[in-house]
């Protein structure tokens, strides 16, 4: 009884002290560490055999000389590039004029396509997605040769576009040729419009859905218009998407080579149809090579240049 009710002495009273400066680091971080390494491996190992490995390849074929028969070797035959520039200039210029007139199609009909679904399509927004990524559930070969059909001589386009004129401006511009689509460069441009359309609403989709709609609501209580709700507010908020959207589109259309190859001519014809050309047909690996690493050096200084003017670093 007299134990129990003994004074309970100071706290700690009884106990060793602990000795905090032995005490053993936290493994945490470096355990996260390691495992973020590991988690990269798999990534770095097929960028590694998938991209590293075949660029340094086709990097040492692009200077290589000889022939098929008598074999190529690399003798540091930098005039490739100055060939094939002076050789194939013309498709370069046409690869990059289509796939920016695309690009800019793609601009004009995919944002607001991507407008009504962020914002006015409610529960139909599923529905409309599904429309939109729908079309890659098809080859693209097969979406190509279907614009082969919807664009023939004897197809209704070509009639109702006959009929209201328009072929003639288009022709005047030097679209068209005469009364027909087909094998001309506006049929090309469709195709790499419609075949890169989703790749330019998914990016413009994604920016604009994160756009808090409290701002438009502040937008209208100072009295601003629709109008300038949209140039003040919203087509800012979603430059992000303006730019990876044009990326993505512009890119891959530089180097297509199927829709000029099925829906234009030997006068429409771009840089991926030259290069395959080389490839395939003439077996000139090293022209072929030099004209793939012009094609990518062009596209990264044009790039470099798009993404410094658009101020990419203040969009994030």
């Amino acid at each position: 009884m007299t134990a129990a009710l003994a004074p309970a002495g100071p706290p700690g009273a009884g106990t060793e002290p602990e000795d905090t400066e032995d005490a053993a680091p936290d493994p945490g971080p470096r355990r996260g560490r390691r495992t973020a390494y590991w988690l990269l491996l798999p990534a770095g190992l097929w960028l590694a055999l998938f991209f590293v490995a075949p660029f340094f390849y086709q990097a040492s074929t692009s200077v290589q000389s000889g022939s098929l028969e008598e074999g190529f070797r690399v003798t540091w035959n930098f005039a490739n590039y100055t060939d094939a520039l002076a050789a194939y200039g013309p498709h370069f210029l046409r690869s990059f004029l289509y796939a920016a007139i695309a690009t800019l199609l793609c601009l004009l009909i995919g944002y607001p396509l991507a407008y009504t679904i962020a914002f006015r399509a409610g529960r139909w927004r599923g529905l409309l997605l599904v429309m939109v990524i729908a079309p890659f559930f098809t080859s693209f070969l097969i979406r190509t040769l279907a614009w082969k059909t919807i664009l023939s001589d004897s197809g209704p386009v070509v009639g109702v576009l006959s009929s209201l004129h328009v072929l003639d401006v288009t022709s005047w511009l030097g679209l068209t040729g005469g009364e027909r689509l087909l094998a001309t460069p506006l049929a090309v441009v469709c195709g790499l419009t419609y075949n890169f359309l989703p790749f330019m609403i998914l990016p413009l989709y994604s920016s604009l859905e994160r756009i808090d709609l409290s701002l438009h609501e502040a937008a209208r209580d100072l009295y601003a218009t629709p109008a300038t709700t949209f140039r003040r507010v919203t087509f800012p908020l979603s430059l992000p998407g303006v730019v990876a959207g044009t990326l993505l589109t512009f890119i891959p259309a530089s180097g297509d080579y199927i829709n000029a190859q099925l829906l234009g001519s030997p006068n429409t014809q771009m840089i991926g149809n030259a290069v395959q050309k080389q490839f395939l047909n003439v077996l000139d690996y090293p022209t072929a090579a030099a004209m793939s690493f012009l094609l990518m050096a062009l596209i990264l200084i044009m790039v470099s240049l798009y993404m410094r003017k658009a101020g990419t670093e203040e969009l994030v």
